[in-house]
């Protein structure tokens, strides 16, 4: 690594080179000295932060309804948060007690985001988010600009302490060509997003604060590497050639399958019939992973089983005659349902969430699995359905007879390391598996997947992971049943190896990867993605696994 460079955990390869440009100005507010709110114009005030949050709240469902896909569902869930009842009935509370309401806004925000890190995981990751719309409903009452990253003259590299997803979701590739964050993991929502925009992203880099706005850098999301002032020369030759190999990759047109002729089916993630559509510019064979959260997320009601079975049949008809693997509601946790009162849970993220549900709003399972029935009547291919947050056999073959009892196919995800250790008992009971490897990561880790501290912890190139990918990868072998990937670790063409040699039938991730995951691919035989997955195994950290797999693949 150059000496004057810093170095971070990889997102999504590239390379990109200009000078570094910080998010503009949060709204500074400072309570001492303003006077307390007579008491007389408290319920105005009240009304007034009120207005404000609905207002920012409305404008970030206005960018969410010109999005697709997971910017559209964290653009929906960050609005959510800016009308949230606990979080608007505290500062009320506040304003009722004669603080002003921008005061009152940012004290409630402290109070909140307390309770958020001390609850951790996926909790946790929202306080960035908090944060974003606090600083929104205040620039709204104070009359300033709302904040969020400037529009750059030139093509510029985004570099931030942390980016929430609002900003991140609205980016311009053409401008923005690269992301780099003090914070955040490799699978938070704004890497997610960074990966679909299809612009390198490079995370958990700590001496950031140390580049200052301006300063020109080349950022390597292949490696993490972040070189500061490189030779102007050989940057831009570098990036040439990134780019140079980047539109050989765009040129593949697809099936999947290794350069020996072995098939792999490459598959898209969406989130509704937008995405879906959008989805099928790409060069994918059908949807691997159709997260249905969208439908539910900030409805005060559960959607009717018309509602959902027309939304659903949306995404079956833009892949008509292709796969399409539905997976059942993934709520709690960080996604909560407003029509479903749940108890405080001191962790969320491993608790009532995903199939759990069912075990306490069982009609809500029931109403979905109704409509997906419903959506696939005269479909030309039957729909694979599978259930999230699954640990054991029993509850495997519990839902996969509610599945069958609708003609549908049955499949779960693996995510829960529980899961993966007892594949091929679960894989008796069901047709197939998906593993999630953002949440595999980060359980089995046992690290939140949005501290930076540990963002090495929650690389999907951590051995543990890896064998515990290929163990569910040799249950599905002797069974003889599929065995997917719909993480983001099927969005690196170079992991994306690692996983076929070690088994995996499928990959699915933001369509915008299937092109160089399917090129990288068809360079490659079965034997080196077997040598790759062998050497990544035997490594003994994720950085060590990344370099031992390249230099087979490479």
């Amino acid at each position: 690594m150059p000496t004057t460079a810093l170095k971070g955990t990889p997102v999504v390869g590239g390379i990109a080179y200009g000078p570094a440009l910080w998010p503009g100005e949060r709204p500074v507010y400072s309570p001492s000295g303003s006077a307390d709110v007579p008491e007389g114009e408290r319920d105005a005030e009240a009304n007034r932060f009120t207005e404000a949050a609905a207002a920012v709240a409305g404008r970030l469902r206005e960018r969410a309804s010109h999005s697709s896909g997971v910017a559209a569902e964290v653009l929906s869930a960050t609005a959510g948060l800016a009308e949230d009842r606990g979080w608007v009935g505290a500062a009320k509370k506040r304003i009722a007690k004669g603080v002003r309401a921008p005061a009152a806004a940012i004290a409630a925000t402290e109070e909140f985001a307390a309770l958020f890190t001390k609850l951790g995981g996926l909790m946790a990751e929202r306080v960035t988010d908090l944060n974003d719309v606090r600083d929104r409903v205040v620039a709204e009452l104070l009359g300033v600009p709302e904040p969020g990253v400037p529009v750059p003259d030139t093509p510029s590299i985004l570099v931030a302490d942390d980016l929430a997803p609002a900003d991140t979701a609205g980016l311009d590739p053409s401008l923005v060509t690269a992301l780099v964050t003090r914070l955040g993991g490799p699978t938070s929502h704004t890497a997610i997003i960074a990966r679909q925009l299809g612009i390198p992203c490079v995370v958990a880099v700590s001496e950031l604060a140390d580049v200052a706005a301006g300063t020109t850098i080349l950022v390597d999301g292949t490696t993490g590497v972040i070189e500061i002032e490189p030779d102007a020369e050989q940057a831009r030759s570098r990036v040439e050639e990134s780019r140079r190999i980047a539109q050989a990759a765009a040129a593949w047109s697809g099936p999947g399958r290794t350069a020996d002729g072995h098939s792999v089916s490459i598959l898209a993630n969406v989130a509704d019939g937008t995405s879906a559509r959008a989805a099928t510019d790409h060069p994918v064979e059908g949807v691997g992973l159709f997260r249905t959260e969208l439908a539910f997320l900030d409805r005060a009601d559960e959607p009717s089983v018309d509602e959902q079975a027309a939304l659903y049949r949306e995404v079956i008809d833009a892949f008509d005659g292709h796969k399409v693997v539905i997976r059942t509601l993934d709520a709690g946790s960080d996604k909560p349902l407003k029509f479903v009162s749940q108890e405080h849970e001191p962790n969320p993220a491993m608790g009532v969430r995903g199939n759990r549900i069912a075990s306490v709003h069982p009609e809500i399972r029931t109403h979905q699995l109704d409509a997906i029935a419903r959506a696939a009547e005269n479909a030309s291919v039957t729909p694979w359905v599978m259930a999230p947050m699954i640990a054991g056999a029993g509850e495997a073959e519990e839902f996969a007879a509610e599945v069958r009892g609708r003609g549908l196919v049955a499949g779960v995800m693996i995510e829960i390391p529980a899961a993966a250790v007892l594949a091929p008992a679960i894989l008796s009971k069901v047709d197939f598996v998906s593993i999630g490897t953002n949440d595999l990561t980060q359980y089995t880790m046992a690290a939140d997947r949005m501290s930076a501290e540990l963002a090495a912890f929650t690389d999907p190139w951590q051995p543990a992971v890896l064998n515990l990918v290929a163990n569910v990868a040799r249950a599905g072998k002797d069974l003889g049943k599929p065995v997917g990937v719909c993480g983001e670790a099927a969005a690196d063409p170079l992991l994306a190896c690692v996983l076929v040699g070690l088994g995996v039938t499928s990959l699915s991730s933001a369509p915008v990867a299937a092109a160089a995951v399917g090129a990288r691919l068809s360079q490659t035989t079965s034997d080196q993605c077997r040598e790759a997955a062998e050497a990544a195994l035997a490594a003994e950290d994720p950085e060590a696994a990344r370099t031992a797999a390249a230099a087979i693949l490479l």
